[in-house]
């Protein structure tokens, strides 16, 4: 059996599905084959969605139970209904997997359910994909068919978005029981008495926040000397002090050495130098970092180049060294974030139809989802000295503003970079409340080549949080009003 499409998205992760319906806007005739029984993977399934639906829902019952008396609202203690907050986080996830099952009929999408691998090119010079244990749907009719044998789809242009996994500790696999994946955490059927988190990243941190605010006790083991090594370092010591004050345990320049297993528990062995120690725990998380999910897919089989990380090698057009054959997202060079992936997939099936379109790689921002947030767009200080690029710095603390007074979420800063001589807006980093939200200002900002002055003109609602980025621009010049 085998179908022709002019293009062929392997992957229905943020990437992969907005590159299809992006494609299908455009005229294509496109196919998607993704492996999961849900749509869009690994962010809506496991990673993005269901652990800010976690964040969120651990982040009210820590007011609850911290500080709404402070507010003037008395309650007994809360108590925490673990299964009720699971149930929530997965029906959030199951609305917006459905709504990209609704986004594939509303733009004539058909989905091939099942592993997908490269074949190479047919007689007629056109990529074949096989499809193993598939089924094939149609949205655009309803039509589902259960398939005996492989499937085999014809294209002229392959898109390979199948993300990324978790990287295990050497000689520590996966257990899914004490050696637990960011997936694995996002089920615990209780909250764990002692979490060990190895990683001090994004991930490691922002599950760890949600296990400490329910009740568990957290400690974070890093073998760098400093957590968040890509984030400002003021920015990423303030956030460090934050958690700390919430309860987290940090460990730093400590490598995870072993691991002994006592029962249903474990005795987790760590090494800073000459020094050695151990900690027992319940859970052992493993958020070291990712890989590029590439088993299977046949790319290397058919001479597909890899660089030194494993990851893809392409061009500007993103089309791998096999003619034809394009990837985004985790796959290739560059952080391993949706919102980059969606932005590659968008601007990967517009290259293919003639149009000029770039990703602003420069101005992609980062988010660390704890509380308070961690949001940062361009450059450090650290990499502006390193570069040896004049600037000047501003900054603005939440302490000064009046929403952030009336919230009572007064921690943390908005610090703003700008070129010494024309001024131009080279870096934001923000740790504070609603800092994932604020980015987006600095990121247009930046986009539009703005400067500090431009910034700072710009009217700001009062009382909003978002009139700390106003000061931090005039602090630039020293011109902050409230400072």
């Amino acid at each position: 059996m085998s179908e022709q499409f002019d293009l062929i998205v392997i992957g229905a992760g943020p990437g992969g599905y907005v590159a299809a319906i992006r494609a299908s806007q455009l005229g294509m005739k496109v196919a998607v084959v993704e492996k999961r029984a849900t749509l869009g993977g690994v962010c809506l399934n496991e990673g993005c969605i269901p652990s800010k639906a976690l964040l969120d829902s651990s982040e009210h019952f820590a007011l609850a139970r911290d500080k709404f008396a402070a507010h003037g609202i008395d309650i007994e203690p809360p108590r925490l209904n673990l299964s009720a907050m699971l149930a929530r986080k997965d029906d959030v996830v199951k609305k917006l997997t459905d709504g990209v099952g609704y986004l594939f009929k509303k733009n004539n999408i058909t989905l091939v359910s099942g592993a997908a691998r490269l074949k190479g090119p047919g007689a007629d010079g056109l990529q074949q994909v096989e499809v193993q244990r598939a089924y094939h749907l149609n949205f655009a009719n309803g039509d589902q068919q259960p398939l005996e044998a492989p499937q085999t789809l014809m294209a002229s242009k392959v898109l390979l978005a199948t993300g990324s996994e978790p990287v295990p500790l050497p000689a520590i696999p996966f257990d899914g029981a004490l050696v637990v994946s960011a997936q694995d955490a996002l089920g615990f059927e209780r909250v764990p008495e002692h979490l060990v988190v190895a990683g001090g990243g994004y991930i490691g941190l922002e599950l760890g926040s949600v296990w400490r605010r329910l009740g568990a006790r957290v400690t974070v083991l890093e073998m760098l000397p400093n957590l968040l090594p890509n984030m400002d370092r003021q920015a990423a010591d303030t956030l460090q002090r934050a958690l700390k004050k919430q309860g987290i345990e940090f460990k730093l320049g400590v490598r995870v050495s072993g691991l002994r297993k006592l029962g249903s528990k474990g005795l987790v062995q760590f090494a800073a130098g000459d020094d050695s120690g151990e900690l027992d725990c319940d859970r052992l998380l493993v958020a070291i970092g990712r890989r590029p999910l590439l088993s299977g897919l046949g790319f290397e089989a058919l001479g597909g180049t890899l660089l030194d990380n494993g990851r893809i090698a392409v061009n500007a057009d993103y089309q791998t060294s096999i003619v034809g054959i394009y990837a985004i997202g985790d796959l290739i060079p560059g952080p391993m974030l949706a919102h980059k992936a969606s932005e590659e997939g968008v601007v990967c099936v517009e290259r293919m139809t003639g149009q000029k379109s770039a990703v602003e790689y420069e101005y992609i921002p980062g988010v660390v989802y704890t509380w308070p947030e961690g949001a940062s767009v361009g450059k450090t200080e650290e990499q502006l000295k390193q570069d040896d690029i004049p600037y000047k710095a501003g900054k603005f603390s939440f302490l000064g503003n009046g929403r952030a007074r009336a919230m009572d979420e007064t921690e943390g800063f908005v610090k703003v970079l700008a070129h010494a001589e024309t001024d131009r807006i080279l870096g934001v980093h923000i740790i504070g409340p609603r800092a994932s939200d604020m980015i987006a200002e600095a990121v247009t900002a930046m986009g539009f080549m703005g400067t500090a002055r431009d910034l700072g003109m710009m009217i700001h609602a009062h009382p909003t949080l978002s009139e700390v980025m106003k000061e931090a621009a005039l602090d630039v010049h020293k011109e902050a009003i409230h400072g």
